[in-house]
């Protein structure tokens, strides 16, 4: 699973990096984030029409969300913590998932994630000790994992209350293969620049064409500071590499 990442470039990067047209976070500025959470707002690309178009013609937006879905027919939010990934074996049949991958899909934008992997030979076989990683693209790019966004309204509140709409999203995962698979057997499904048009696009005909096992990825991966284990530990050291004879020090690629 992809249950941690970091997103550090600013705002405006992100609105060149993935040319978007309109700036759907104008008045939300989220602040560098080394440790991102569940329930935690995220920078979101997505491809929709603006509510004061009549044409209806689907123009590139950023846009800010909580991370863990909540599809519309649930009857709170707090669903959305268990939601934060949909498997690509099975998001497009899975009731909480596909009509949200029908029409309503996004790219996160990330500078990598992190993941656990088991150190041999130490702890327990109940609780074994395990080491993070870092995972980021080895040229330092930006990360475009794959998302679906849903819409989930607070029936308590009037339709016209900025509170009664919530807009929350999920990430797709795939299986990690080669060395990363050493690690995790699970990696966040990532989209390459020349199909984020296409991928964005709510008028494409069957999506499911995206849906395949993870192939060369460009990725690298390092052992990071157990620090990264609490939620309330944030910064840029969290991706540092760990020095040697720190831990499981070993650079895997």
């Amino acid at each position: 699973m992809c249950g941690r990442y970091a997103s550090a470039r600013a705002k405006q990067q992100l609105l060149e990096e993935f040319q978007v047209e309109v700036d759907g976070a104008a008045d939300e500025d989220l602040r560098p984030d080394y440790n991102i959470a569940p329930t935690k707002p995220v920078y979101t690309v997505l491809s929709r029409a603006p509510k004061d178009d009549p044409e209806g013609h689907p123009v590139r937006q950023l846009r800010v969300m909580r991370w863990g879905l909540v599809p519309s027919w649930a009857k709170d939010p707090s669903i959305g913590a268990r939601m934060i990934n949909a498997r690509v074996e099975t998001v497009a049949e899975k009731p909480s998932f596909r009509k949200a991958f029908a029409e309503r899909r996004c790219l996160l934008p990330a500078d990598g994630y992190y993941e656990w992997g088991v150190v041999e030979g130490a702890g327990t076989a109940k609780k074994p000790k395990k080491q993070p990683y870092f995972i980021r693209p080895a040229d330092g790019g930006v990360m475009a994992m794959a998302g679906l966004y849903e819409f989930w309204r607070d029936r308590g509140r009037p339709e016209d209350d900025p509170l009664a709409w919530l807009v929350t999203c999920a990430v797709i995962t795939t299986t990690a293969e080669d060395e990363l698979g050493a690690i995790h057997d699970r990696m966040p499904m990532l989209i390459q620049r020349d199909r984020w048009a296409d991928w964005l696009d709510p008028g494409t005909a069957d999506a499911r064409e995206f849906l395949v096992p993870a192939g060369s990825t460009g990725l690298s991966a390092y052992p990071v500071s157990t620090a990264v284990n609490s939620v309330r530990n944030n910064g840029p050291e969290l991706i540092e590499p760990l020095g040697e004879g720190e831990g499981d020090s070993r650079v895997l690629f």
